[in-house]
């Protein structure tokens, strides 16, 4: 025979027999991901603990008024204010969902589909800015709307995303503007 088809004869890799150190091994992985997983939700409870001095978020009155603005897009969480990355994560604060916002006389509402629902008063609202990064989630330079208020003695910013990112410096504006007419006003 020629050594090629001697070659071409041969097997091309040998069969696999040590099941059990394969089998070892992958249980091992998942118990490692199992770990982390748990290690996250362990963190993600004690901020929340730490965080339960914050009072309950206000709900929106039965009458809010007519709106001023609108907006639908995402919610991406929200931190101590100046600190981008310091989550809050207190009364549903830190999970991320789907938003739809109305500006009104009264303050602004955010309704959350599938997360708990919140009123921020006209006479808590401290500013609104754009921004490119809020608790985890970096976005194009100014392709964030924050909005910054004022829960108990804590200062919050607020990240938004708007379906239509043009809506974000309309909001920026009234925004502002609001809260310089009401820093005048009693509260």
């Amino acid at each position: 025979m020629t050594p090629l088809i001697e070659l071409a004869a041969e097997p091309t890799s040998a069969e696999v027999t040590d099941w059990a150190a394969r089998l070892g091994w992958v249980a091992g992985l998942l118990l490692f991901i199992a770990l982390v997983y748990w290690l996250m939700r362990q963190g993600w409870k004690w901020r929340g603990s730490l965080q339960s001095g914050l009072p309950d978020l206000p709900t929106a009155p039965e009458a809010p008024g007519t709106a001023r603005l609108t907006m639908s897009g995402r919610y991406h969480g929200s931190t101590t204010a100046g600190q981008w990355l310091d989550r809050i994560v207190a009364h549903g604060l830190g999970t991320r969902s789907r938003v739809e916002l109305t500006l009104t006389d009264e303050g602004l509402e955010v309704v959350r589909p599938g997360a708990r629902d919140f009123f921020v008063p006209a006479g808590r609202l401290r500013g609104a800015r754009l921004d490119k990064g809020i608790a985890g989630k970096v976005l194009a330079e100014g392709g964030l709307l924050v909005v910054t208020w004022e829960h108990g003695d804590t200062l919050i910013d607020s990240g938004f995303r708007s379906d239509r990112a043009a809506e974000h410096t309309t909001w920026v504006e009234t925004l502002n503007t609001m809260t310089t007419t009401t820093k005048g006003t009693a509260r």
